[in-house]
């Protein structure tokens, strides 16, 4: 008996969706959402800790020695080490002055992939 109700169910499921007619206007053109433009190397770097963060997620790393800082962001392929230093001028908070990536089994990668990489991990409304 569950073997009938099984296969009426799965048929009944294959039916769907062709009968919603489409509510779309004539010259209907969706309009992209206002995601965050995804971050590139060269946009990461000048960056203070609280907008990498908001960039690529929460860090893994957070460590402090003297002026400087590193945050480190990993995902399924790759890691990034951000940099932080104060501006030459000595005023002002930290930002990104260098970038280091590697794979995780630290082999070298390609720091745009990387960044690429995290970015698109970043839970949306980061």
């Amino acid at each position: 008996m569950r073997f009938w109700i099984i296969g009426a169910a799965l048929a009944l499921a294959g039916c769907g969706g062709s009968m919603i007619p489409d509510a779309r206007p004539a010259g209907y053109v969706p309009v992209p959402s206002a995601a965050p433009v995804p971050a590139s190397v060269g946009a990461l770097k000048g960056l203070s800790a609280q907008r990498l963060v908001g960039q690529l997620g929460a860090p893994l790393l957070d460590v402090s020695e003297g002026q400087g800082r590193k945050l480190q962001f990993a995902g399924p392929i790759c890691v990034l080490d951000a940099y932080l230093y104060p501006p030459q001028n000595g005023r002002g908070e930290p930002v990104v002055a260098y970038l280091d990536t590697r794979q995780r089994d630290g082999s070298p990668i390609d720091q745009a992939s990387c960044v690429a990489a995290l970015v698109k991990r970043s839970p949306p409304g980061r």
